[in-house]
């Protein structure tokens, strides 16, 4: 991929992160980790694991009606949605089952939801499932989204995360700034590589990379 690239790895043999280091710009910033979430959201053996993680900030006490999945989590949303109505704990959720969906995107980046399908939002208990927490704008649209939408955010859960509450709710992630010490993200007018003269690697957002 890029220069400098490896694996972080967990107890769990299918959980593990993939990092490269170098200068990337997102939509919202420039960070010097590129994080590779793609076979987290697509590969079953690690979604897998992502949910096993997740699942224990929430089987014992919240209740989760809805998974609201951003960044093309669907994958991860569904088997956490599997973990948390398996036998032993399906007494927490209201209605023994769980409601897997997907936002829709306006034109200006708002998100929506159709009629057809307000009925998994309005009153319901909403977990926001996402790539990664940095800046929080995404989370955060997606909270907005989900009031807007008479709804009631049960938190928010991420593979990488890093920022512990948005909008006073707390986030849970596997992954952490603790795993990648040396990890920075800058407002791209206050970015000190672009500064240095250093030259972008890659421009990065939910669907993957583009290198230039």
């Amino acid at each position: 991929m890029f220069g400098q690239s490896y694996k972080i790895q967990t107890k769990q043999r299918n959980l593990f992160l993939r990092v490269a280091k170098g200068h990337f710009a997102t939509s919202h910033s420039h960070i010097n980790y590129y994080i590779d979430v793609t076979t987290q959201k697509t590969r079953l053996s690690e979604a897998s694991a992502v949910a096993k993680e997740l699942v224990s900030y929430y089987k014992r006490s919240t209740i989760v009606d809805t998974i609201l999945c951003l960044d093309g989590t669907q994958v991860i949303g569904t088997c956490l949605a599997t973990e948390l109505t398996k036998e032993a704990f399906v007494s927490i959720n209201a209605h023994q089952t769980i409601y897997v969906i997907t936002p829709e995107h306006t034109t200006g980046s708002q998100i929506i939801f159709r009629d057809s399908i307000l009925s998994a939002i309005e009153g319901k208990n909403v977990l926001i499932l996402a790539a990664s927490v940095t800046t929080g704008y995404t989370a955060q649209a997606a909270i907005e989204a989900v009031r807007y939408y008479n709804g009631h955010v049960a938190g928010i859960s991420s593979i990488f995360a890093t920022v512990d509450e948005c909008m006073g709710y707390p986030v849970h992630s596997v992954f952490d700034p603790k795993d990648l010490q040396d990890y920075a993200t800058y407002p791209s007018h206050e970015c000190p590589m672009c500064r240095e003269g250093r030259k972008i690697d890659a421009l990065v957002n939910s669907f993957g990379y583009s290198k230039l």
